[in-house]
């Protein structure tokens, strides 16, 4: 079997527009049951062009699926675009996004393309913002959701400790961002370091403020 397919439709680096990036996840044989998706859309109207030009396979939907990883309008701002032209079903945590179909809690498991990936709510960046994870391809769609800090400092919420101790806890070779390219090496290393850097800064709020941190 081969790998999982992802066509990156749209970077924000090199554009004049500021818009993130848009991943659409096919299957290998363009089979009926796969699910084409979208993990993002971004706020491009090109987006809609590369959509048009990708191998999403003869009989099918180009866009069935939309799943995105948090309101921000860079992520979603073009969802009425692809909404109009696709008619797609439209996952997401948060519940005022308008098109949504299904509100995720985390802990779905949904189909992008021919494989299976686990939703994961990641709150730190936004209230809202979640991670799909493919144990079989050990690949992680990550949004905005904050992977890589590398230095002491700044204040982190409880819920995205507990989410960074989640992830750390995959088996993760590939990870794809909302912005910039995807990290394709020493994944569970970065996090891990990440994960110990988080934890440490909690520590010296805590330490500062008379609290104790576990």
């Amino acid at each position: 079997m081969k790998g999982l397919i992802v066509v990156l439709l749209n970077l924000s680096s090199g554009r004049t527009m500021y818009t993130s990036n848009a991943y659409l996840v096919l299957g290998n044989h363009n089979a009926l049951d796969d699910v084409n998706t979208l993990v993002d859309v971004g706020r491009d109207p090109l987006i809609m062009e590369r959509i048009y030009e990708a191998p999403t396979g003869v009989g099918k939907q180009r866009i069935e699926q939309v799943v995105l990883t948090h309101s921000h309008y860079d992520h979603a701002e073009a969802l009425p675009l692809i909404h109009e032209a696709f008619h797609p079903v439209v996952y997401a945590y948060s519940p005022s996004l308008e098109g949504v179909d299904h509100i995720l809690n985390g802990g779905e498991t949904l189909k992008l393309g021919d494989r299976m990936f686990e939703v994961i709510h990641t709150p730190g960046h936004s209230h809202d913002s979640i991670c799909l994870y493919c144990e079989e391809e050990r690949t992680l769609f990550a949004g905005d959701t904050t992977l890589i800090v590398q230095s002491l400092g700044g204040t982190y919420e409880e819920q995205y400790v507990h989410a960074l101790e989640k992830l750390c806890r995959k088996d993760i070779r590939s990870i794809y961002l909302g912005h910039g390219e995807a990290l394709l090496k020493d994944c569970n290393k970065k996090l891990r370091n990440t994960l110990r850097v988080v934890k440490e800064s909690c520590r010296l709020v805590a330490s500062s403020s008379g609290r104790t941190v576990e």
